[in-house]
């Protein structure tokens, strides 16, 4: 039997009678007979393609031919078989780096290069185009010895290449504590089932163990043997388009992606930097025509590991944006359909939405591949998290209590479950035909999918619980915007005024667009961009929120579940609903110490840089200091007599609140949590900070002094007259002391803002001090505590341990959670 060992023996004695090698596969001299592929290859399996290559079963070795020697291609790596922990973060279908890379031959070797794209001289003078090439960093990615040749190309062995860690699964582990490991190249191998050759792509997948000392629980909790963990690595070689695309310019307004390079040709008026939007490649068949089909449709194809009827929400979700397209002059150009049978998710030819299974509930990410030269986006891939969809049934049983008898089956949860899906299949698709988040949507009339939406709850006119709006089934007003700045085709030399056009006219007629940067929770002053919120006023929905769910609290019973459920299991359902204000509280912290503004260009008309009006300020802090008031923490003694201690079996998790009263449940940490959401908000120190300069620019806005007043004199000097009332306004007030002292001691805060936040608390000292010997012993005995606790902290503030807040349950992602 032929074996590996023989054919390299006979290829040195091939090496010892030949020539000297050249440069070139079909030069005269070379050491290496020009059959030499065929004839080192003539027993192994072959696949043709964009790059041929060769299996070598016997000793497991993988060969690549290489005859595009010097012509650049795409590079992606990628994680075919994950870990399927949300917190380590290693998915099925993980999409890695993309690189423009090419081969080059250096001796008896050919390395695998990448060129380095973000610093370029767009220039037709090749010397200024070399000059820039040569001032930056390339990066070898891949060396590789000549193993033979004949006329028109080398053969090398890629096998080490594809058993690499080039996914970085082992730094991913380390890096979230889960242990240090390294690949075990016996355990690992080409997995040929997933290897497959194509005329424009070449796909490889590889078995890859990664052996070593597994610590973290995260690890454990999804491996069957921990330190054996085994995924699968997915590489592709991709032809790169060709030059009949033309990127279109990015404008901050038109709600794009970008990518953007430094092109060192440009003349000196000009920026350095050059920025392009992230899209699709789309073309009309009838460029005169208004509405046309598309030379060639973009197509997504849905996981076939999607279980109905997901599979259906899905793709009807996504389909809504086709009628984005029409509206940018396409029939038909957006078209989702279910994966063909075989197709590998990874493969560069497929749009994909897949569904992605993990242990505990996580985002969902849109992405793809994109060319890093141009923008141009060649493989569209959605990741949605299988979980989150429970996790909106959850909430929508918690909200309908259906289980009057306990054997019921309604159907109410899952069609809201199902409406979240479809939503949220076209955010994610969203992502991949170019579009950012919008979070100011939702202050608009739900304006785009790409916003995150909560739940939009009503009460019907009897009462009860309406969930027929909760979440949008169509595309919104600035989605076909969007698409519209994107995808219309324009008369050559017309883009850029028609496209300024298009979004001027747009925020004319009340459009609005805020992104990541400036809605997210500790870094966003915006006060209509939020996540997870609804409404056009954030303090008149958060109160028309905290009505509904005063309610459904004043109800909540065993009617949350099921017959043969554990009694202690009502919790799960209670922690969703207890907390259902979170990020509508989020959503109006912004108001206070917020800013008005648009992404505007010099010579637009939109609002720049407005503060806000100091009556919406403090309505604001009215509504968000109402979420702490005694009557919006309690709950029945109905229901806290019906949730048991933890049943065996049933532990507690981080989908219920933490407890310091053991197997029971514990109402104080319920009240603590709840308590800590507004004040982690308020008490931000860049929201102080603008507070005080605000407050200097004009006497009208609160300030720093005001919105501390009103928040102590709420949550301090109004004591509850009920002893289990005083006990949760005690929660309170110690969870508002502590904020307060964080912010005193924050490093980001300006002195002005210490020296303002020390001196109210000396005066909660003042005010407790003059009543630890009034009304009873016990009240005594507790304002004498937060008199001892202030006066620790006062001597040595640097050094006084604040203490750590209670971990609140899982939230966001709300329905399980994005990008």
């Amino acid at each position: 039997m032929r074996t590996y060992a023989s054919i390299l023996t006979s290829f040195l004695i091939i090496l010892i009678v030949g020539c000297q090698s050249t440069n070139t596969p079909s030069s005269t001299g070379s050491s290496m007979p020009s059959d030499g592929i065929a004839g080192f290859t003539s027993e192994m399996q072959k696949q043709e393609g964009f790059f041929n290559f060769y299996y070598d079963e016997e000793v497991g070795r993988m060969f690549l031919e290489v005859d595009k020697i010097g012509q650049e291609f795409l590079y992606v790596n990628s994680l075919a078989a994950g870990i399927g922990s949300n917190d380590i973060g290693l998915d099925r279908g993980q999409l890695g780096a993309e690189r423009v890379v090419k081969f080059e031959k250096h001796g008896n070797k050919l390395l695998l290069i990448q060129p380095n794209y973000d610093y370029r001289a767009v220039s037709d003078n090749q010397d200024e185009v070399k000059s820039v090439a040569e001032a930056f960093a390339s990066s070898v990615i891949g060396g590789f010895e000549i193993t033979t040749k004949n006329d028109k190309a080398y053969l090398i062995d890629i096998t080490d290449f594809l058993l690499q860690d080039s996914h970085d699964v082992s730094g991913r582990l380390r890096g979230s504590n889960q242990g240090n490991f390294s690949i075990d190249k016996s355990r690992s191998a080409i997995y040929m089932d997933a290897t497959f050759n194509f005329p424009k792509n070449t796909e490889f997948e590889s078995i890859l163990t990664f052996k070593g000392d597994a610590k973290g629980w995260w690890l454990r909790s999804v491996t069957p043997t921990p330190d054996a963990v085994t995924v699968r690595t997915h590489h592709s070689f991709i032809e790169l388009p060709d030059d009949n695309y033309t990127p279109r310019v990015f404008d901050p307004r038109s709600g794009f992606f970008n990518i953007s390079y430094q092109d060192y040709a440009t003349p000196i008026e000009e920026p350095l930097v050059k920025r392009f939007i992230v899209r699709h490649r789309l073309e009309k068949k009838d460029p005169n025509a208004e509405v046309s089909e598309a030379v060639e449709p973009i197509i997504y194809y849905v996981d076939r590991g999607a279980p109905e009827p997901v599979r259906s929400a899905l793709i009807e979700g996504a389909s809504w944006w086709n009628q984005a397209f029409e509206a940018a002059g396409y029939k038909d150009a957006f078209q989702v359909k279910v994966m063909p049978e075989g197709a590998h998710p990874l493969d560069v030819r497929y749009n994909v939405i897949q569904w992605v299974h993990r242990s505990t509930r996580g985002w969902s990410y849109g992405g793809g591949v994109t060319d890093p030269r141009t923008g141009e986006m060649i493989k569209g891939h959605v990741s949605l998290g299988s979980l989150r969809v429970r996790q909106d049934f959850l909430i929508a049983t918690g909200l309908l209590q259906p289980y009057v008898n306990g054997d019921e089956t309604p159907n109410a949860m899952t069609e809201m479950a199902l409406a979240r899906l479809r939503q949220l299949s076209a955010h994610e698709v969203g992502h991949t035909i170019g579009l950012a988040h919008n979070f100011a949507a939702s202050v608009n009339n739900r304006a785009s999918v790409m916003d995150y939406p909560h739940p939009y709850i009503k009460l019907d006119d009897n009462g009860n619980i309406d969930l027929s709006e909760a979440y949008d089934d169509k595309i919104g007003a600035w989605d076909k915007i969007t698409i519209q700045y994107g995808y219309s085709d324009f008369p050559e030399g017309e883009n850029q005024v028609k496209l300024n056009e298009m979004l001027v006219e747009a925020f004319a007629k009340g459009a609005k667009y805020i992104t990541d940067q400036d809605a997210r929770p500790t870094s966003g002053l915006h006060p209509n961009a939020h996540l997870w919120d609804n409404g056009s006023a954030p303090n008149v929905e958060l109160d028309r929120m905290m009505k509904i769910r005063r309610k459904v609290l004043d109800d909540f019973s065993a009617k949350a579940i099921r017959n043969g459920m554990p009694m202690s299991t009502i919790e799960e359902v209670l922690v969703p609903i207890y907390l259902l204000h979170r990020y509508q509280v989020d959503a109006i912290s912004k108001v206070i110490g917020g800013l008005d503004y648009a992404y505007n260009l010099r010579g637009d008309f939109q609002a720049s840089n407005i503060m806000l009006e100091p009556s919406w300020q403090m309505n604001a802090l009215n509504s968000l200091l109402n979420t702490v008031a005694v009557e919006n923490l309690k709950l029945s003694e109905e229901i806290l007599g019906e949730i048991s201690p933890r049943a065996f079996g049933y532990p507690r998790s981080r989908e219920t609140f933490q407890s310091k009263t053991g197997p029971a449940f514990d109402y104080l940490a319920a009240v603590e949590t709840a308590a800590s959401v507004p004040f982690s908000f308020l008490f931000n120190a860049d929201r102080f900070n603008r507070l005080l300069t605000y407050k200097a620019r004009s006497e009208d806005q609160p300030g720093v002094d005001q919105v501390l007043d009103k928040t102590i004199d709420f949550v301090w000097k109004n004591p509850a007259n009920k002893r289990v009332d005083r006990t949760i306004q005690r929660v309170v007030e110690m969870e508002m002391l502590d904020h307060l002292m964080g912010l005193a001691v924050n490093d980001r805060a300006y002195d002005e803002v210490k020296a303002k936040t020390f001196a109210k608390i000396k005066e909660i000292r003042s005010y407790a001090s003059a009543r630890t010997g009034r009304k009873t012993n016990e009240d005594g005995v507790y304002y004498q505590y937060v008199t001892s606790q202030i006066d620790r902290f006062m001597e040595e503030p640097d050094e006084f341990k604040i203490s750590d807040p209670i971990k609140a349950p899982d939230g966001s992602p709300i329905g399980s959670c994005d990008f």
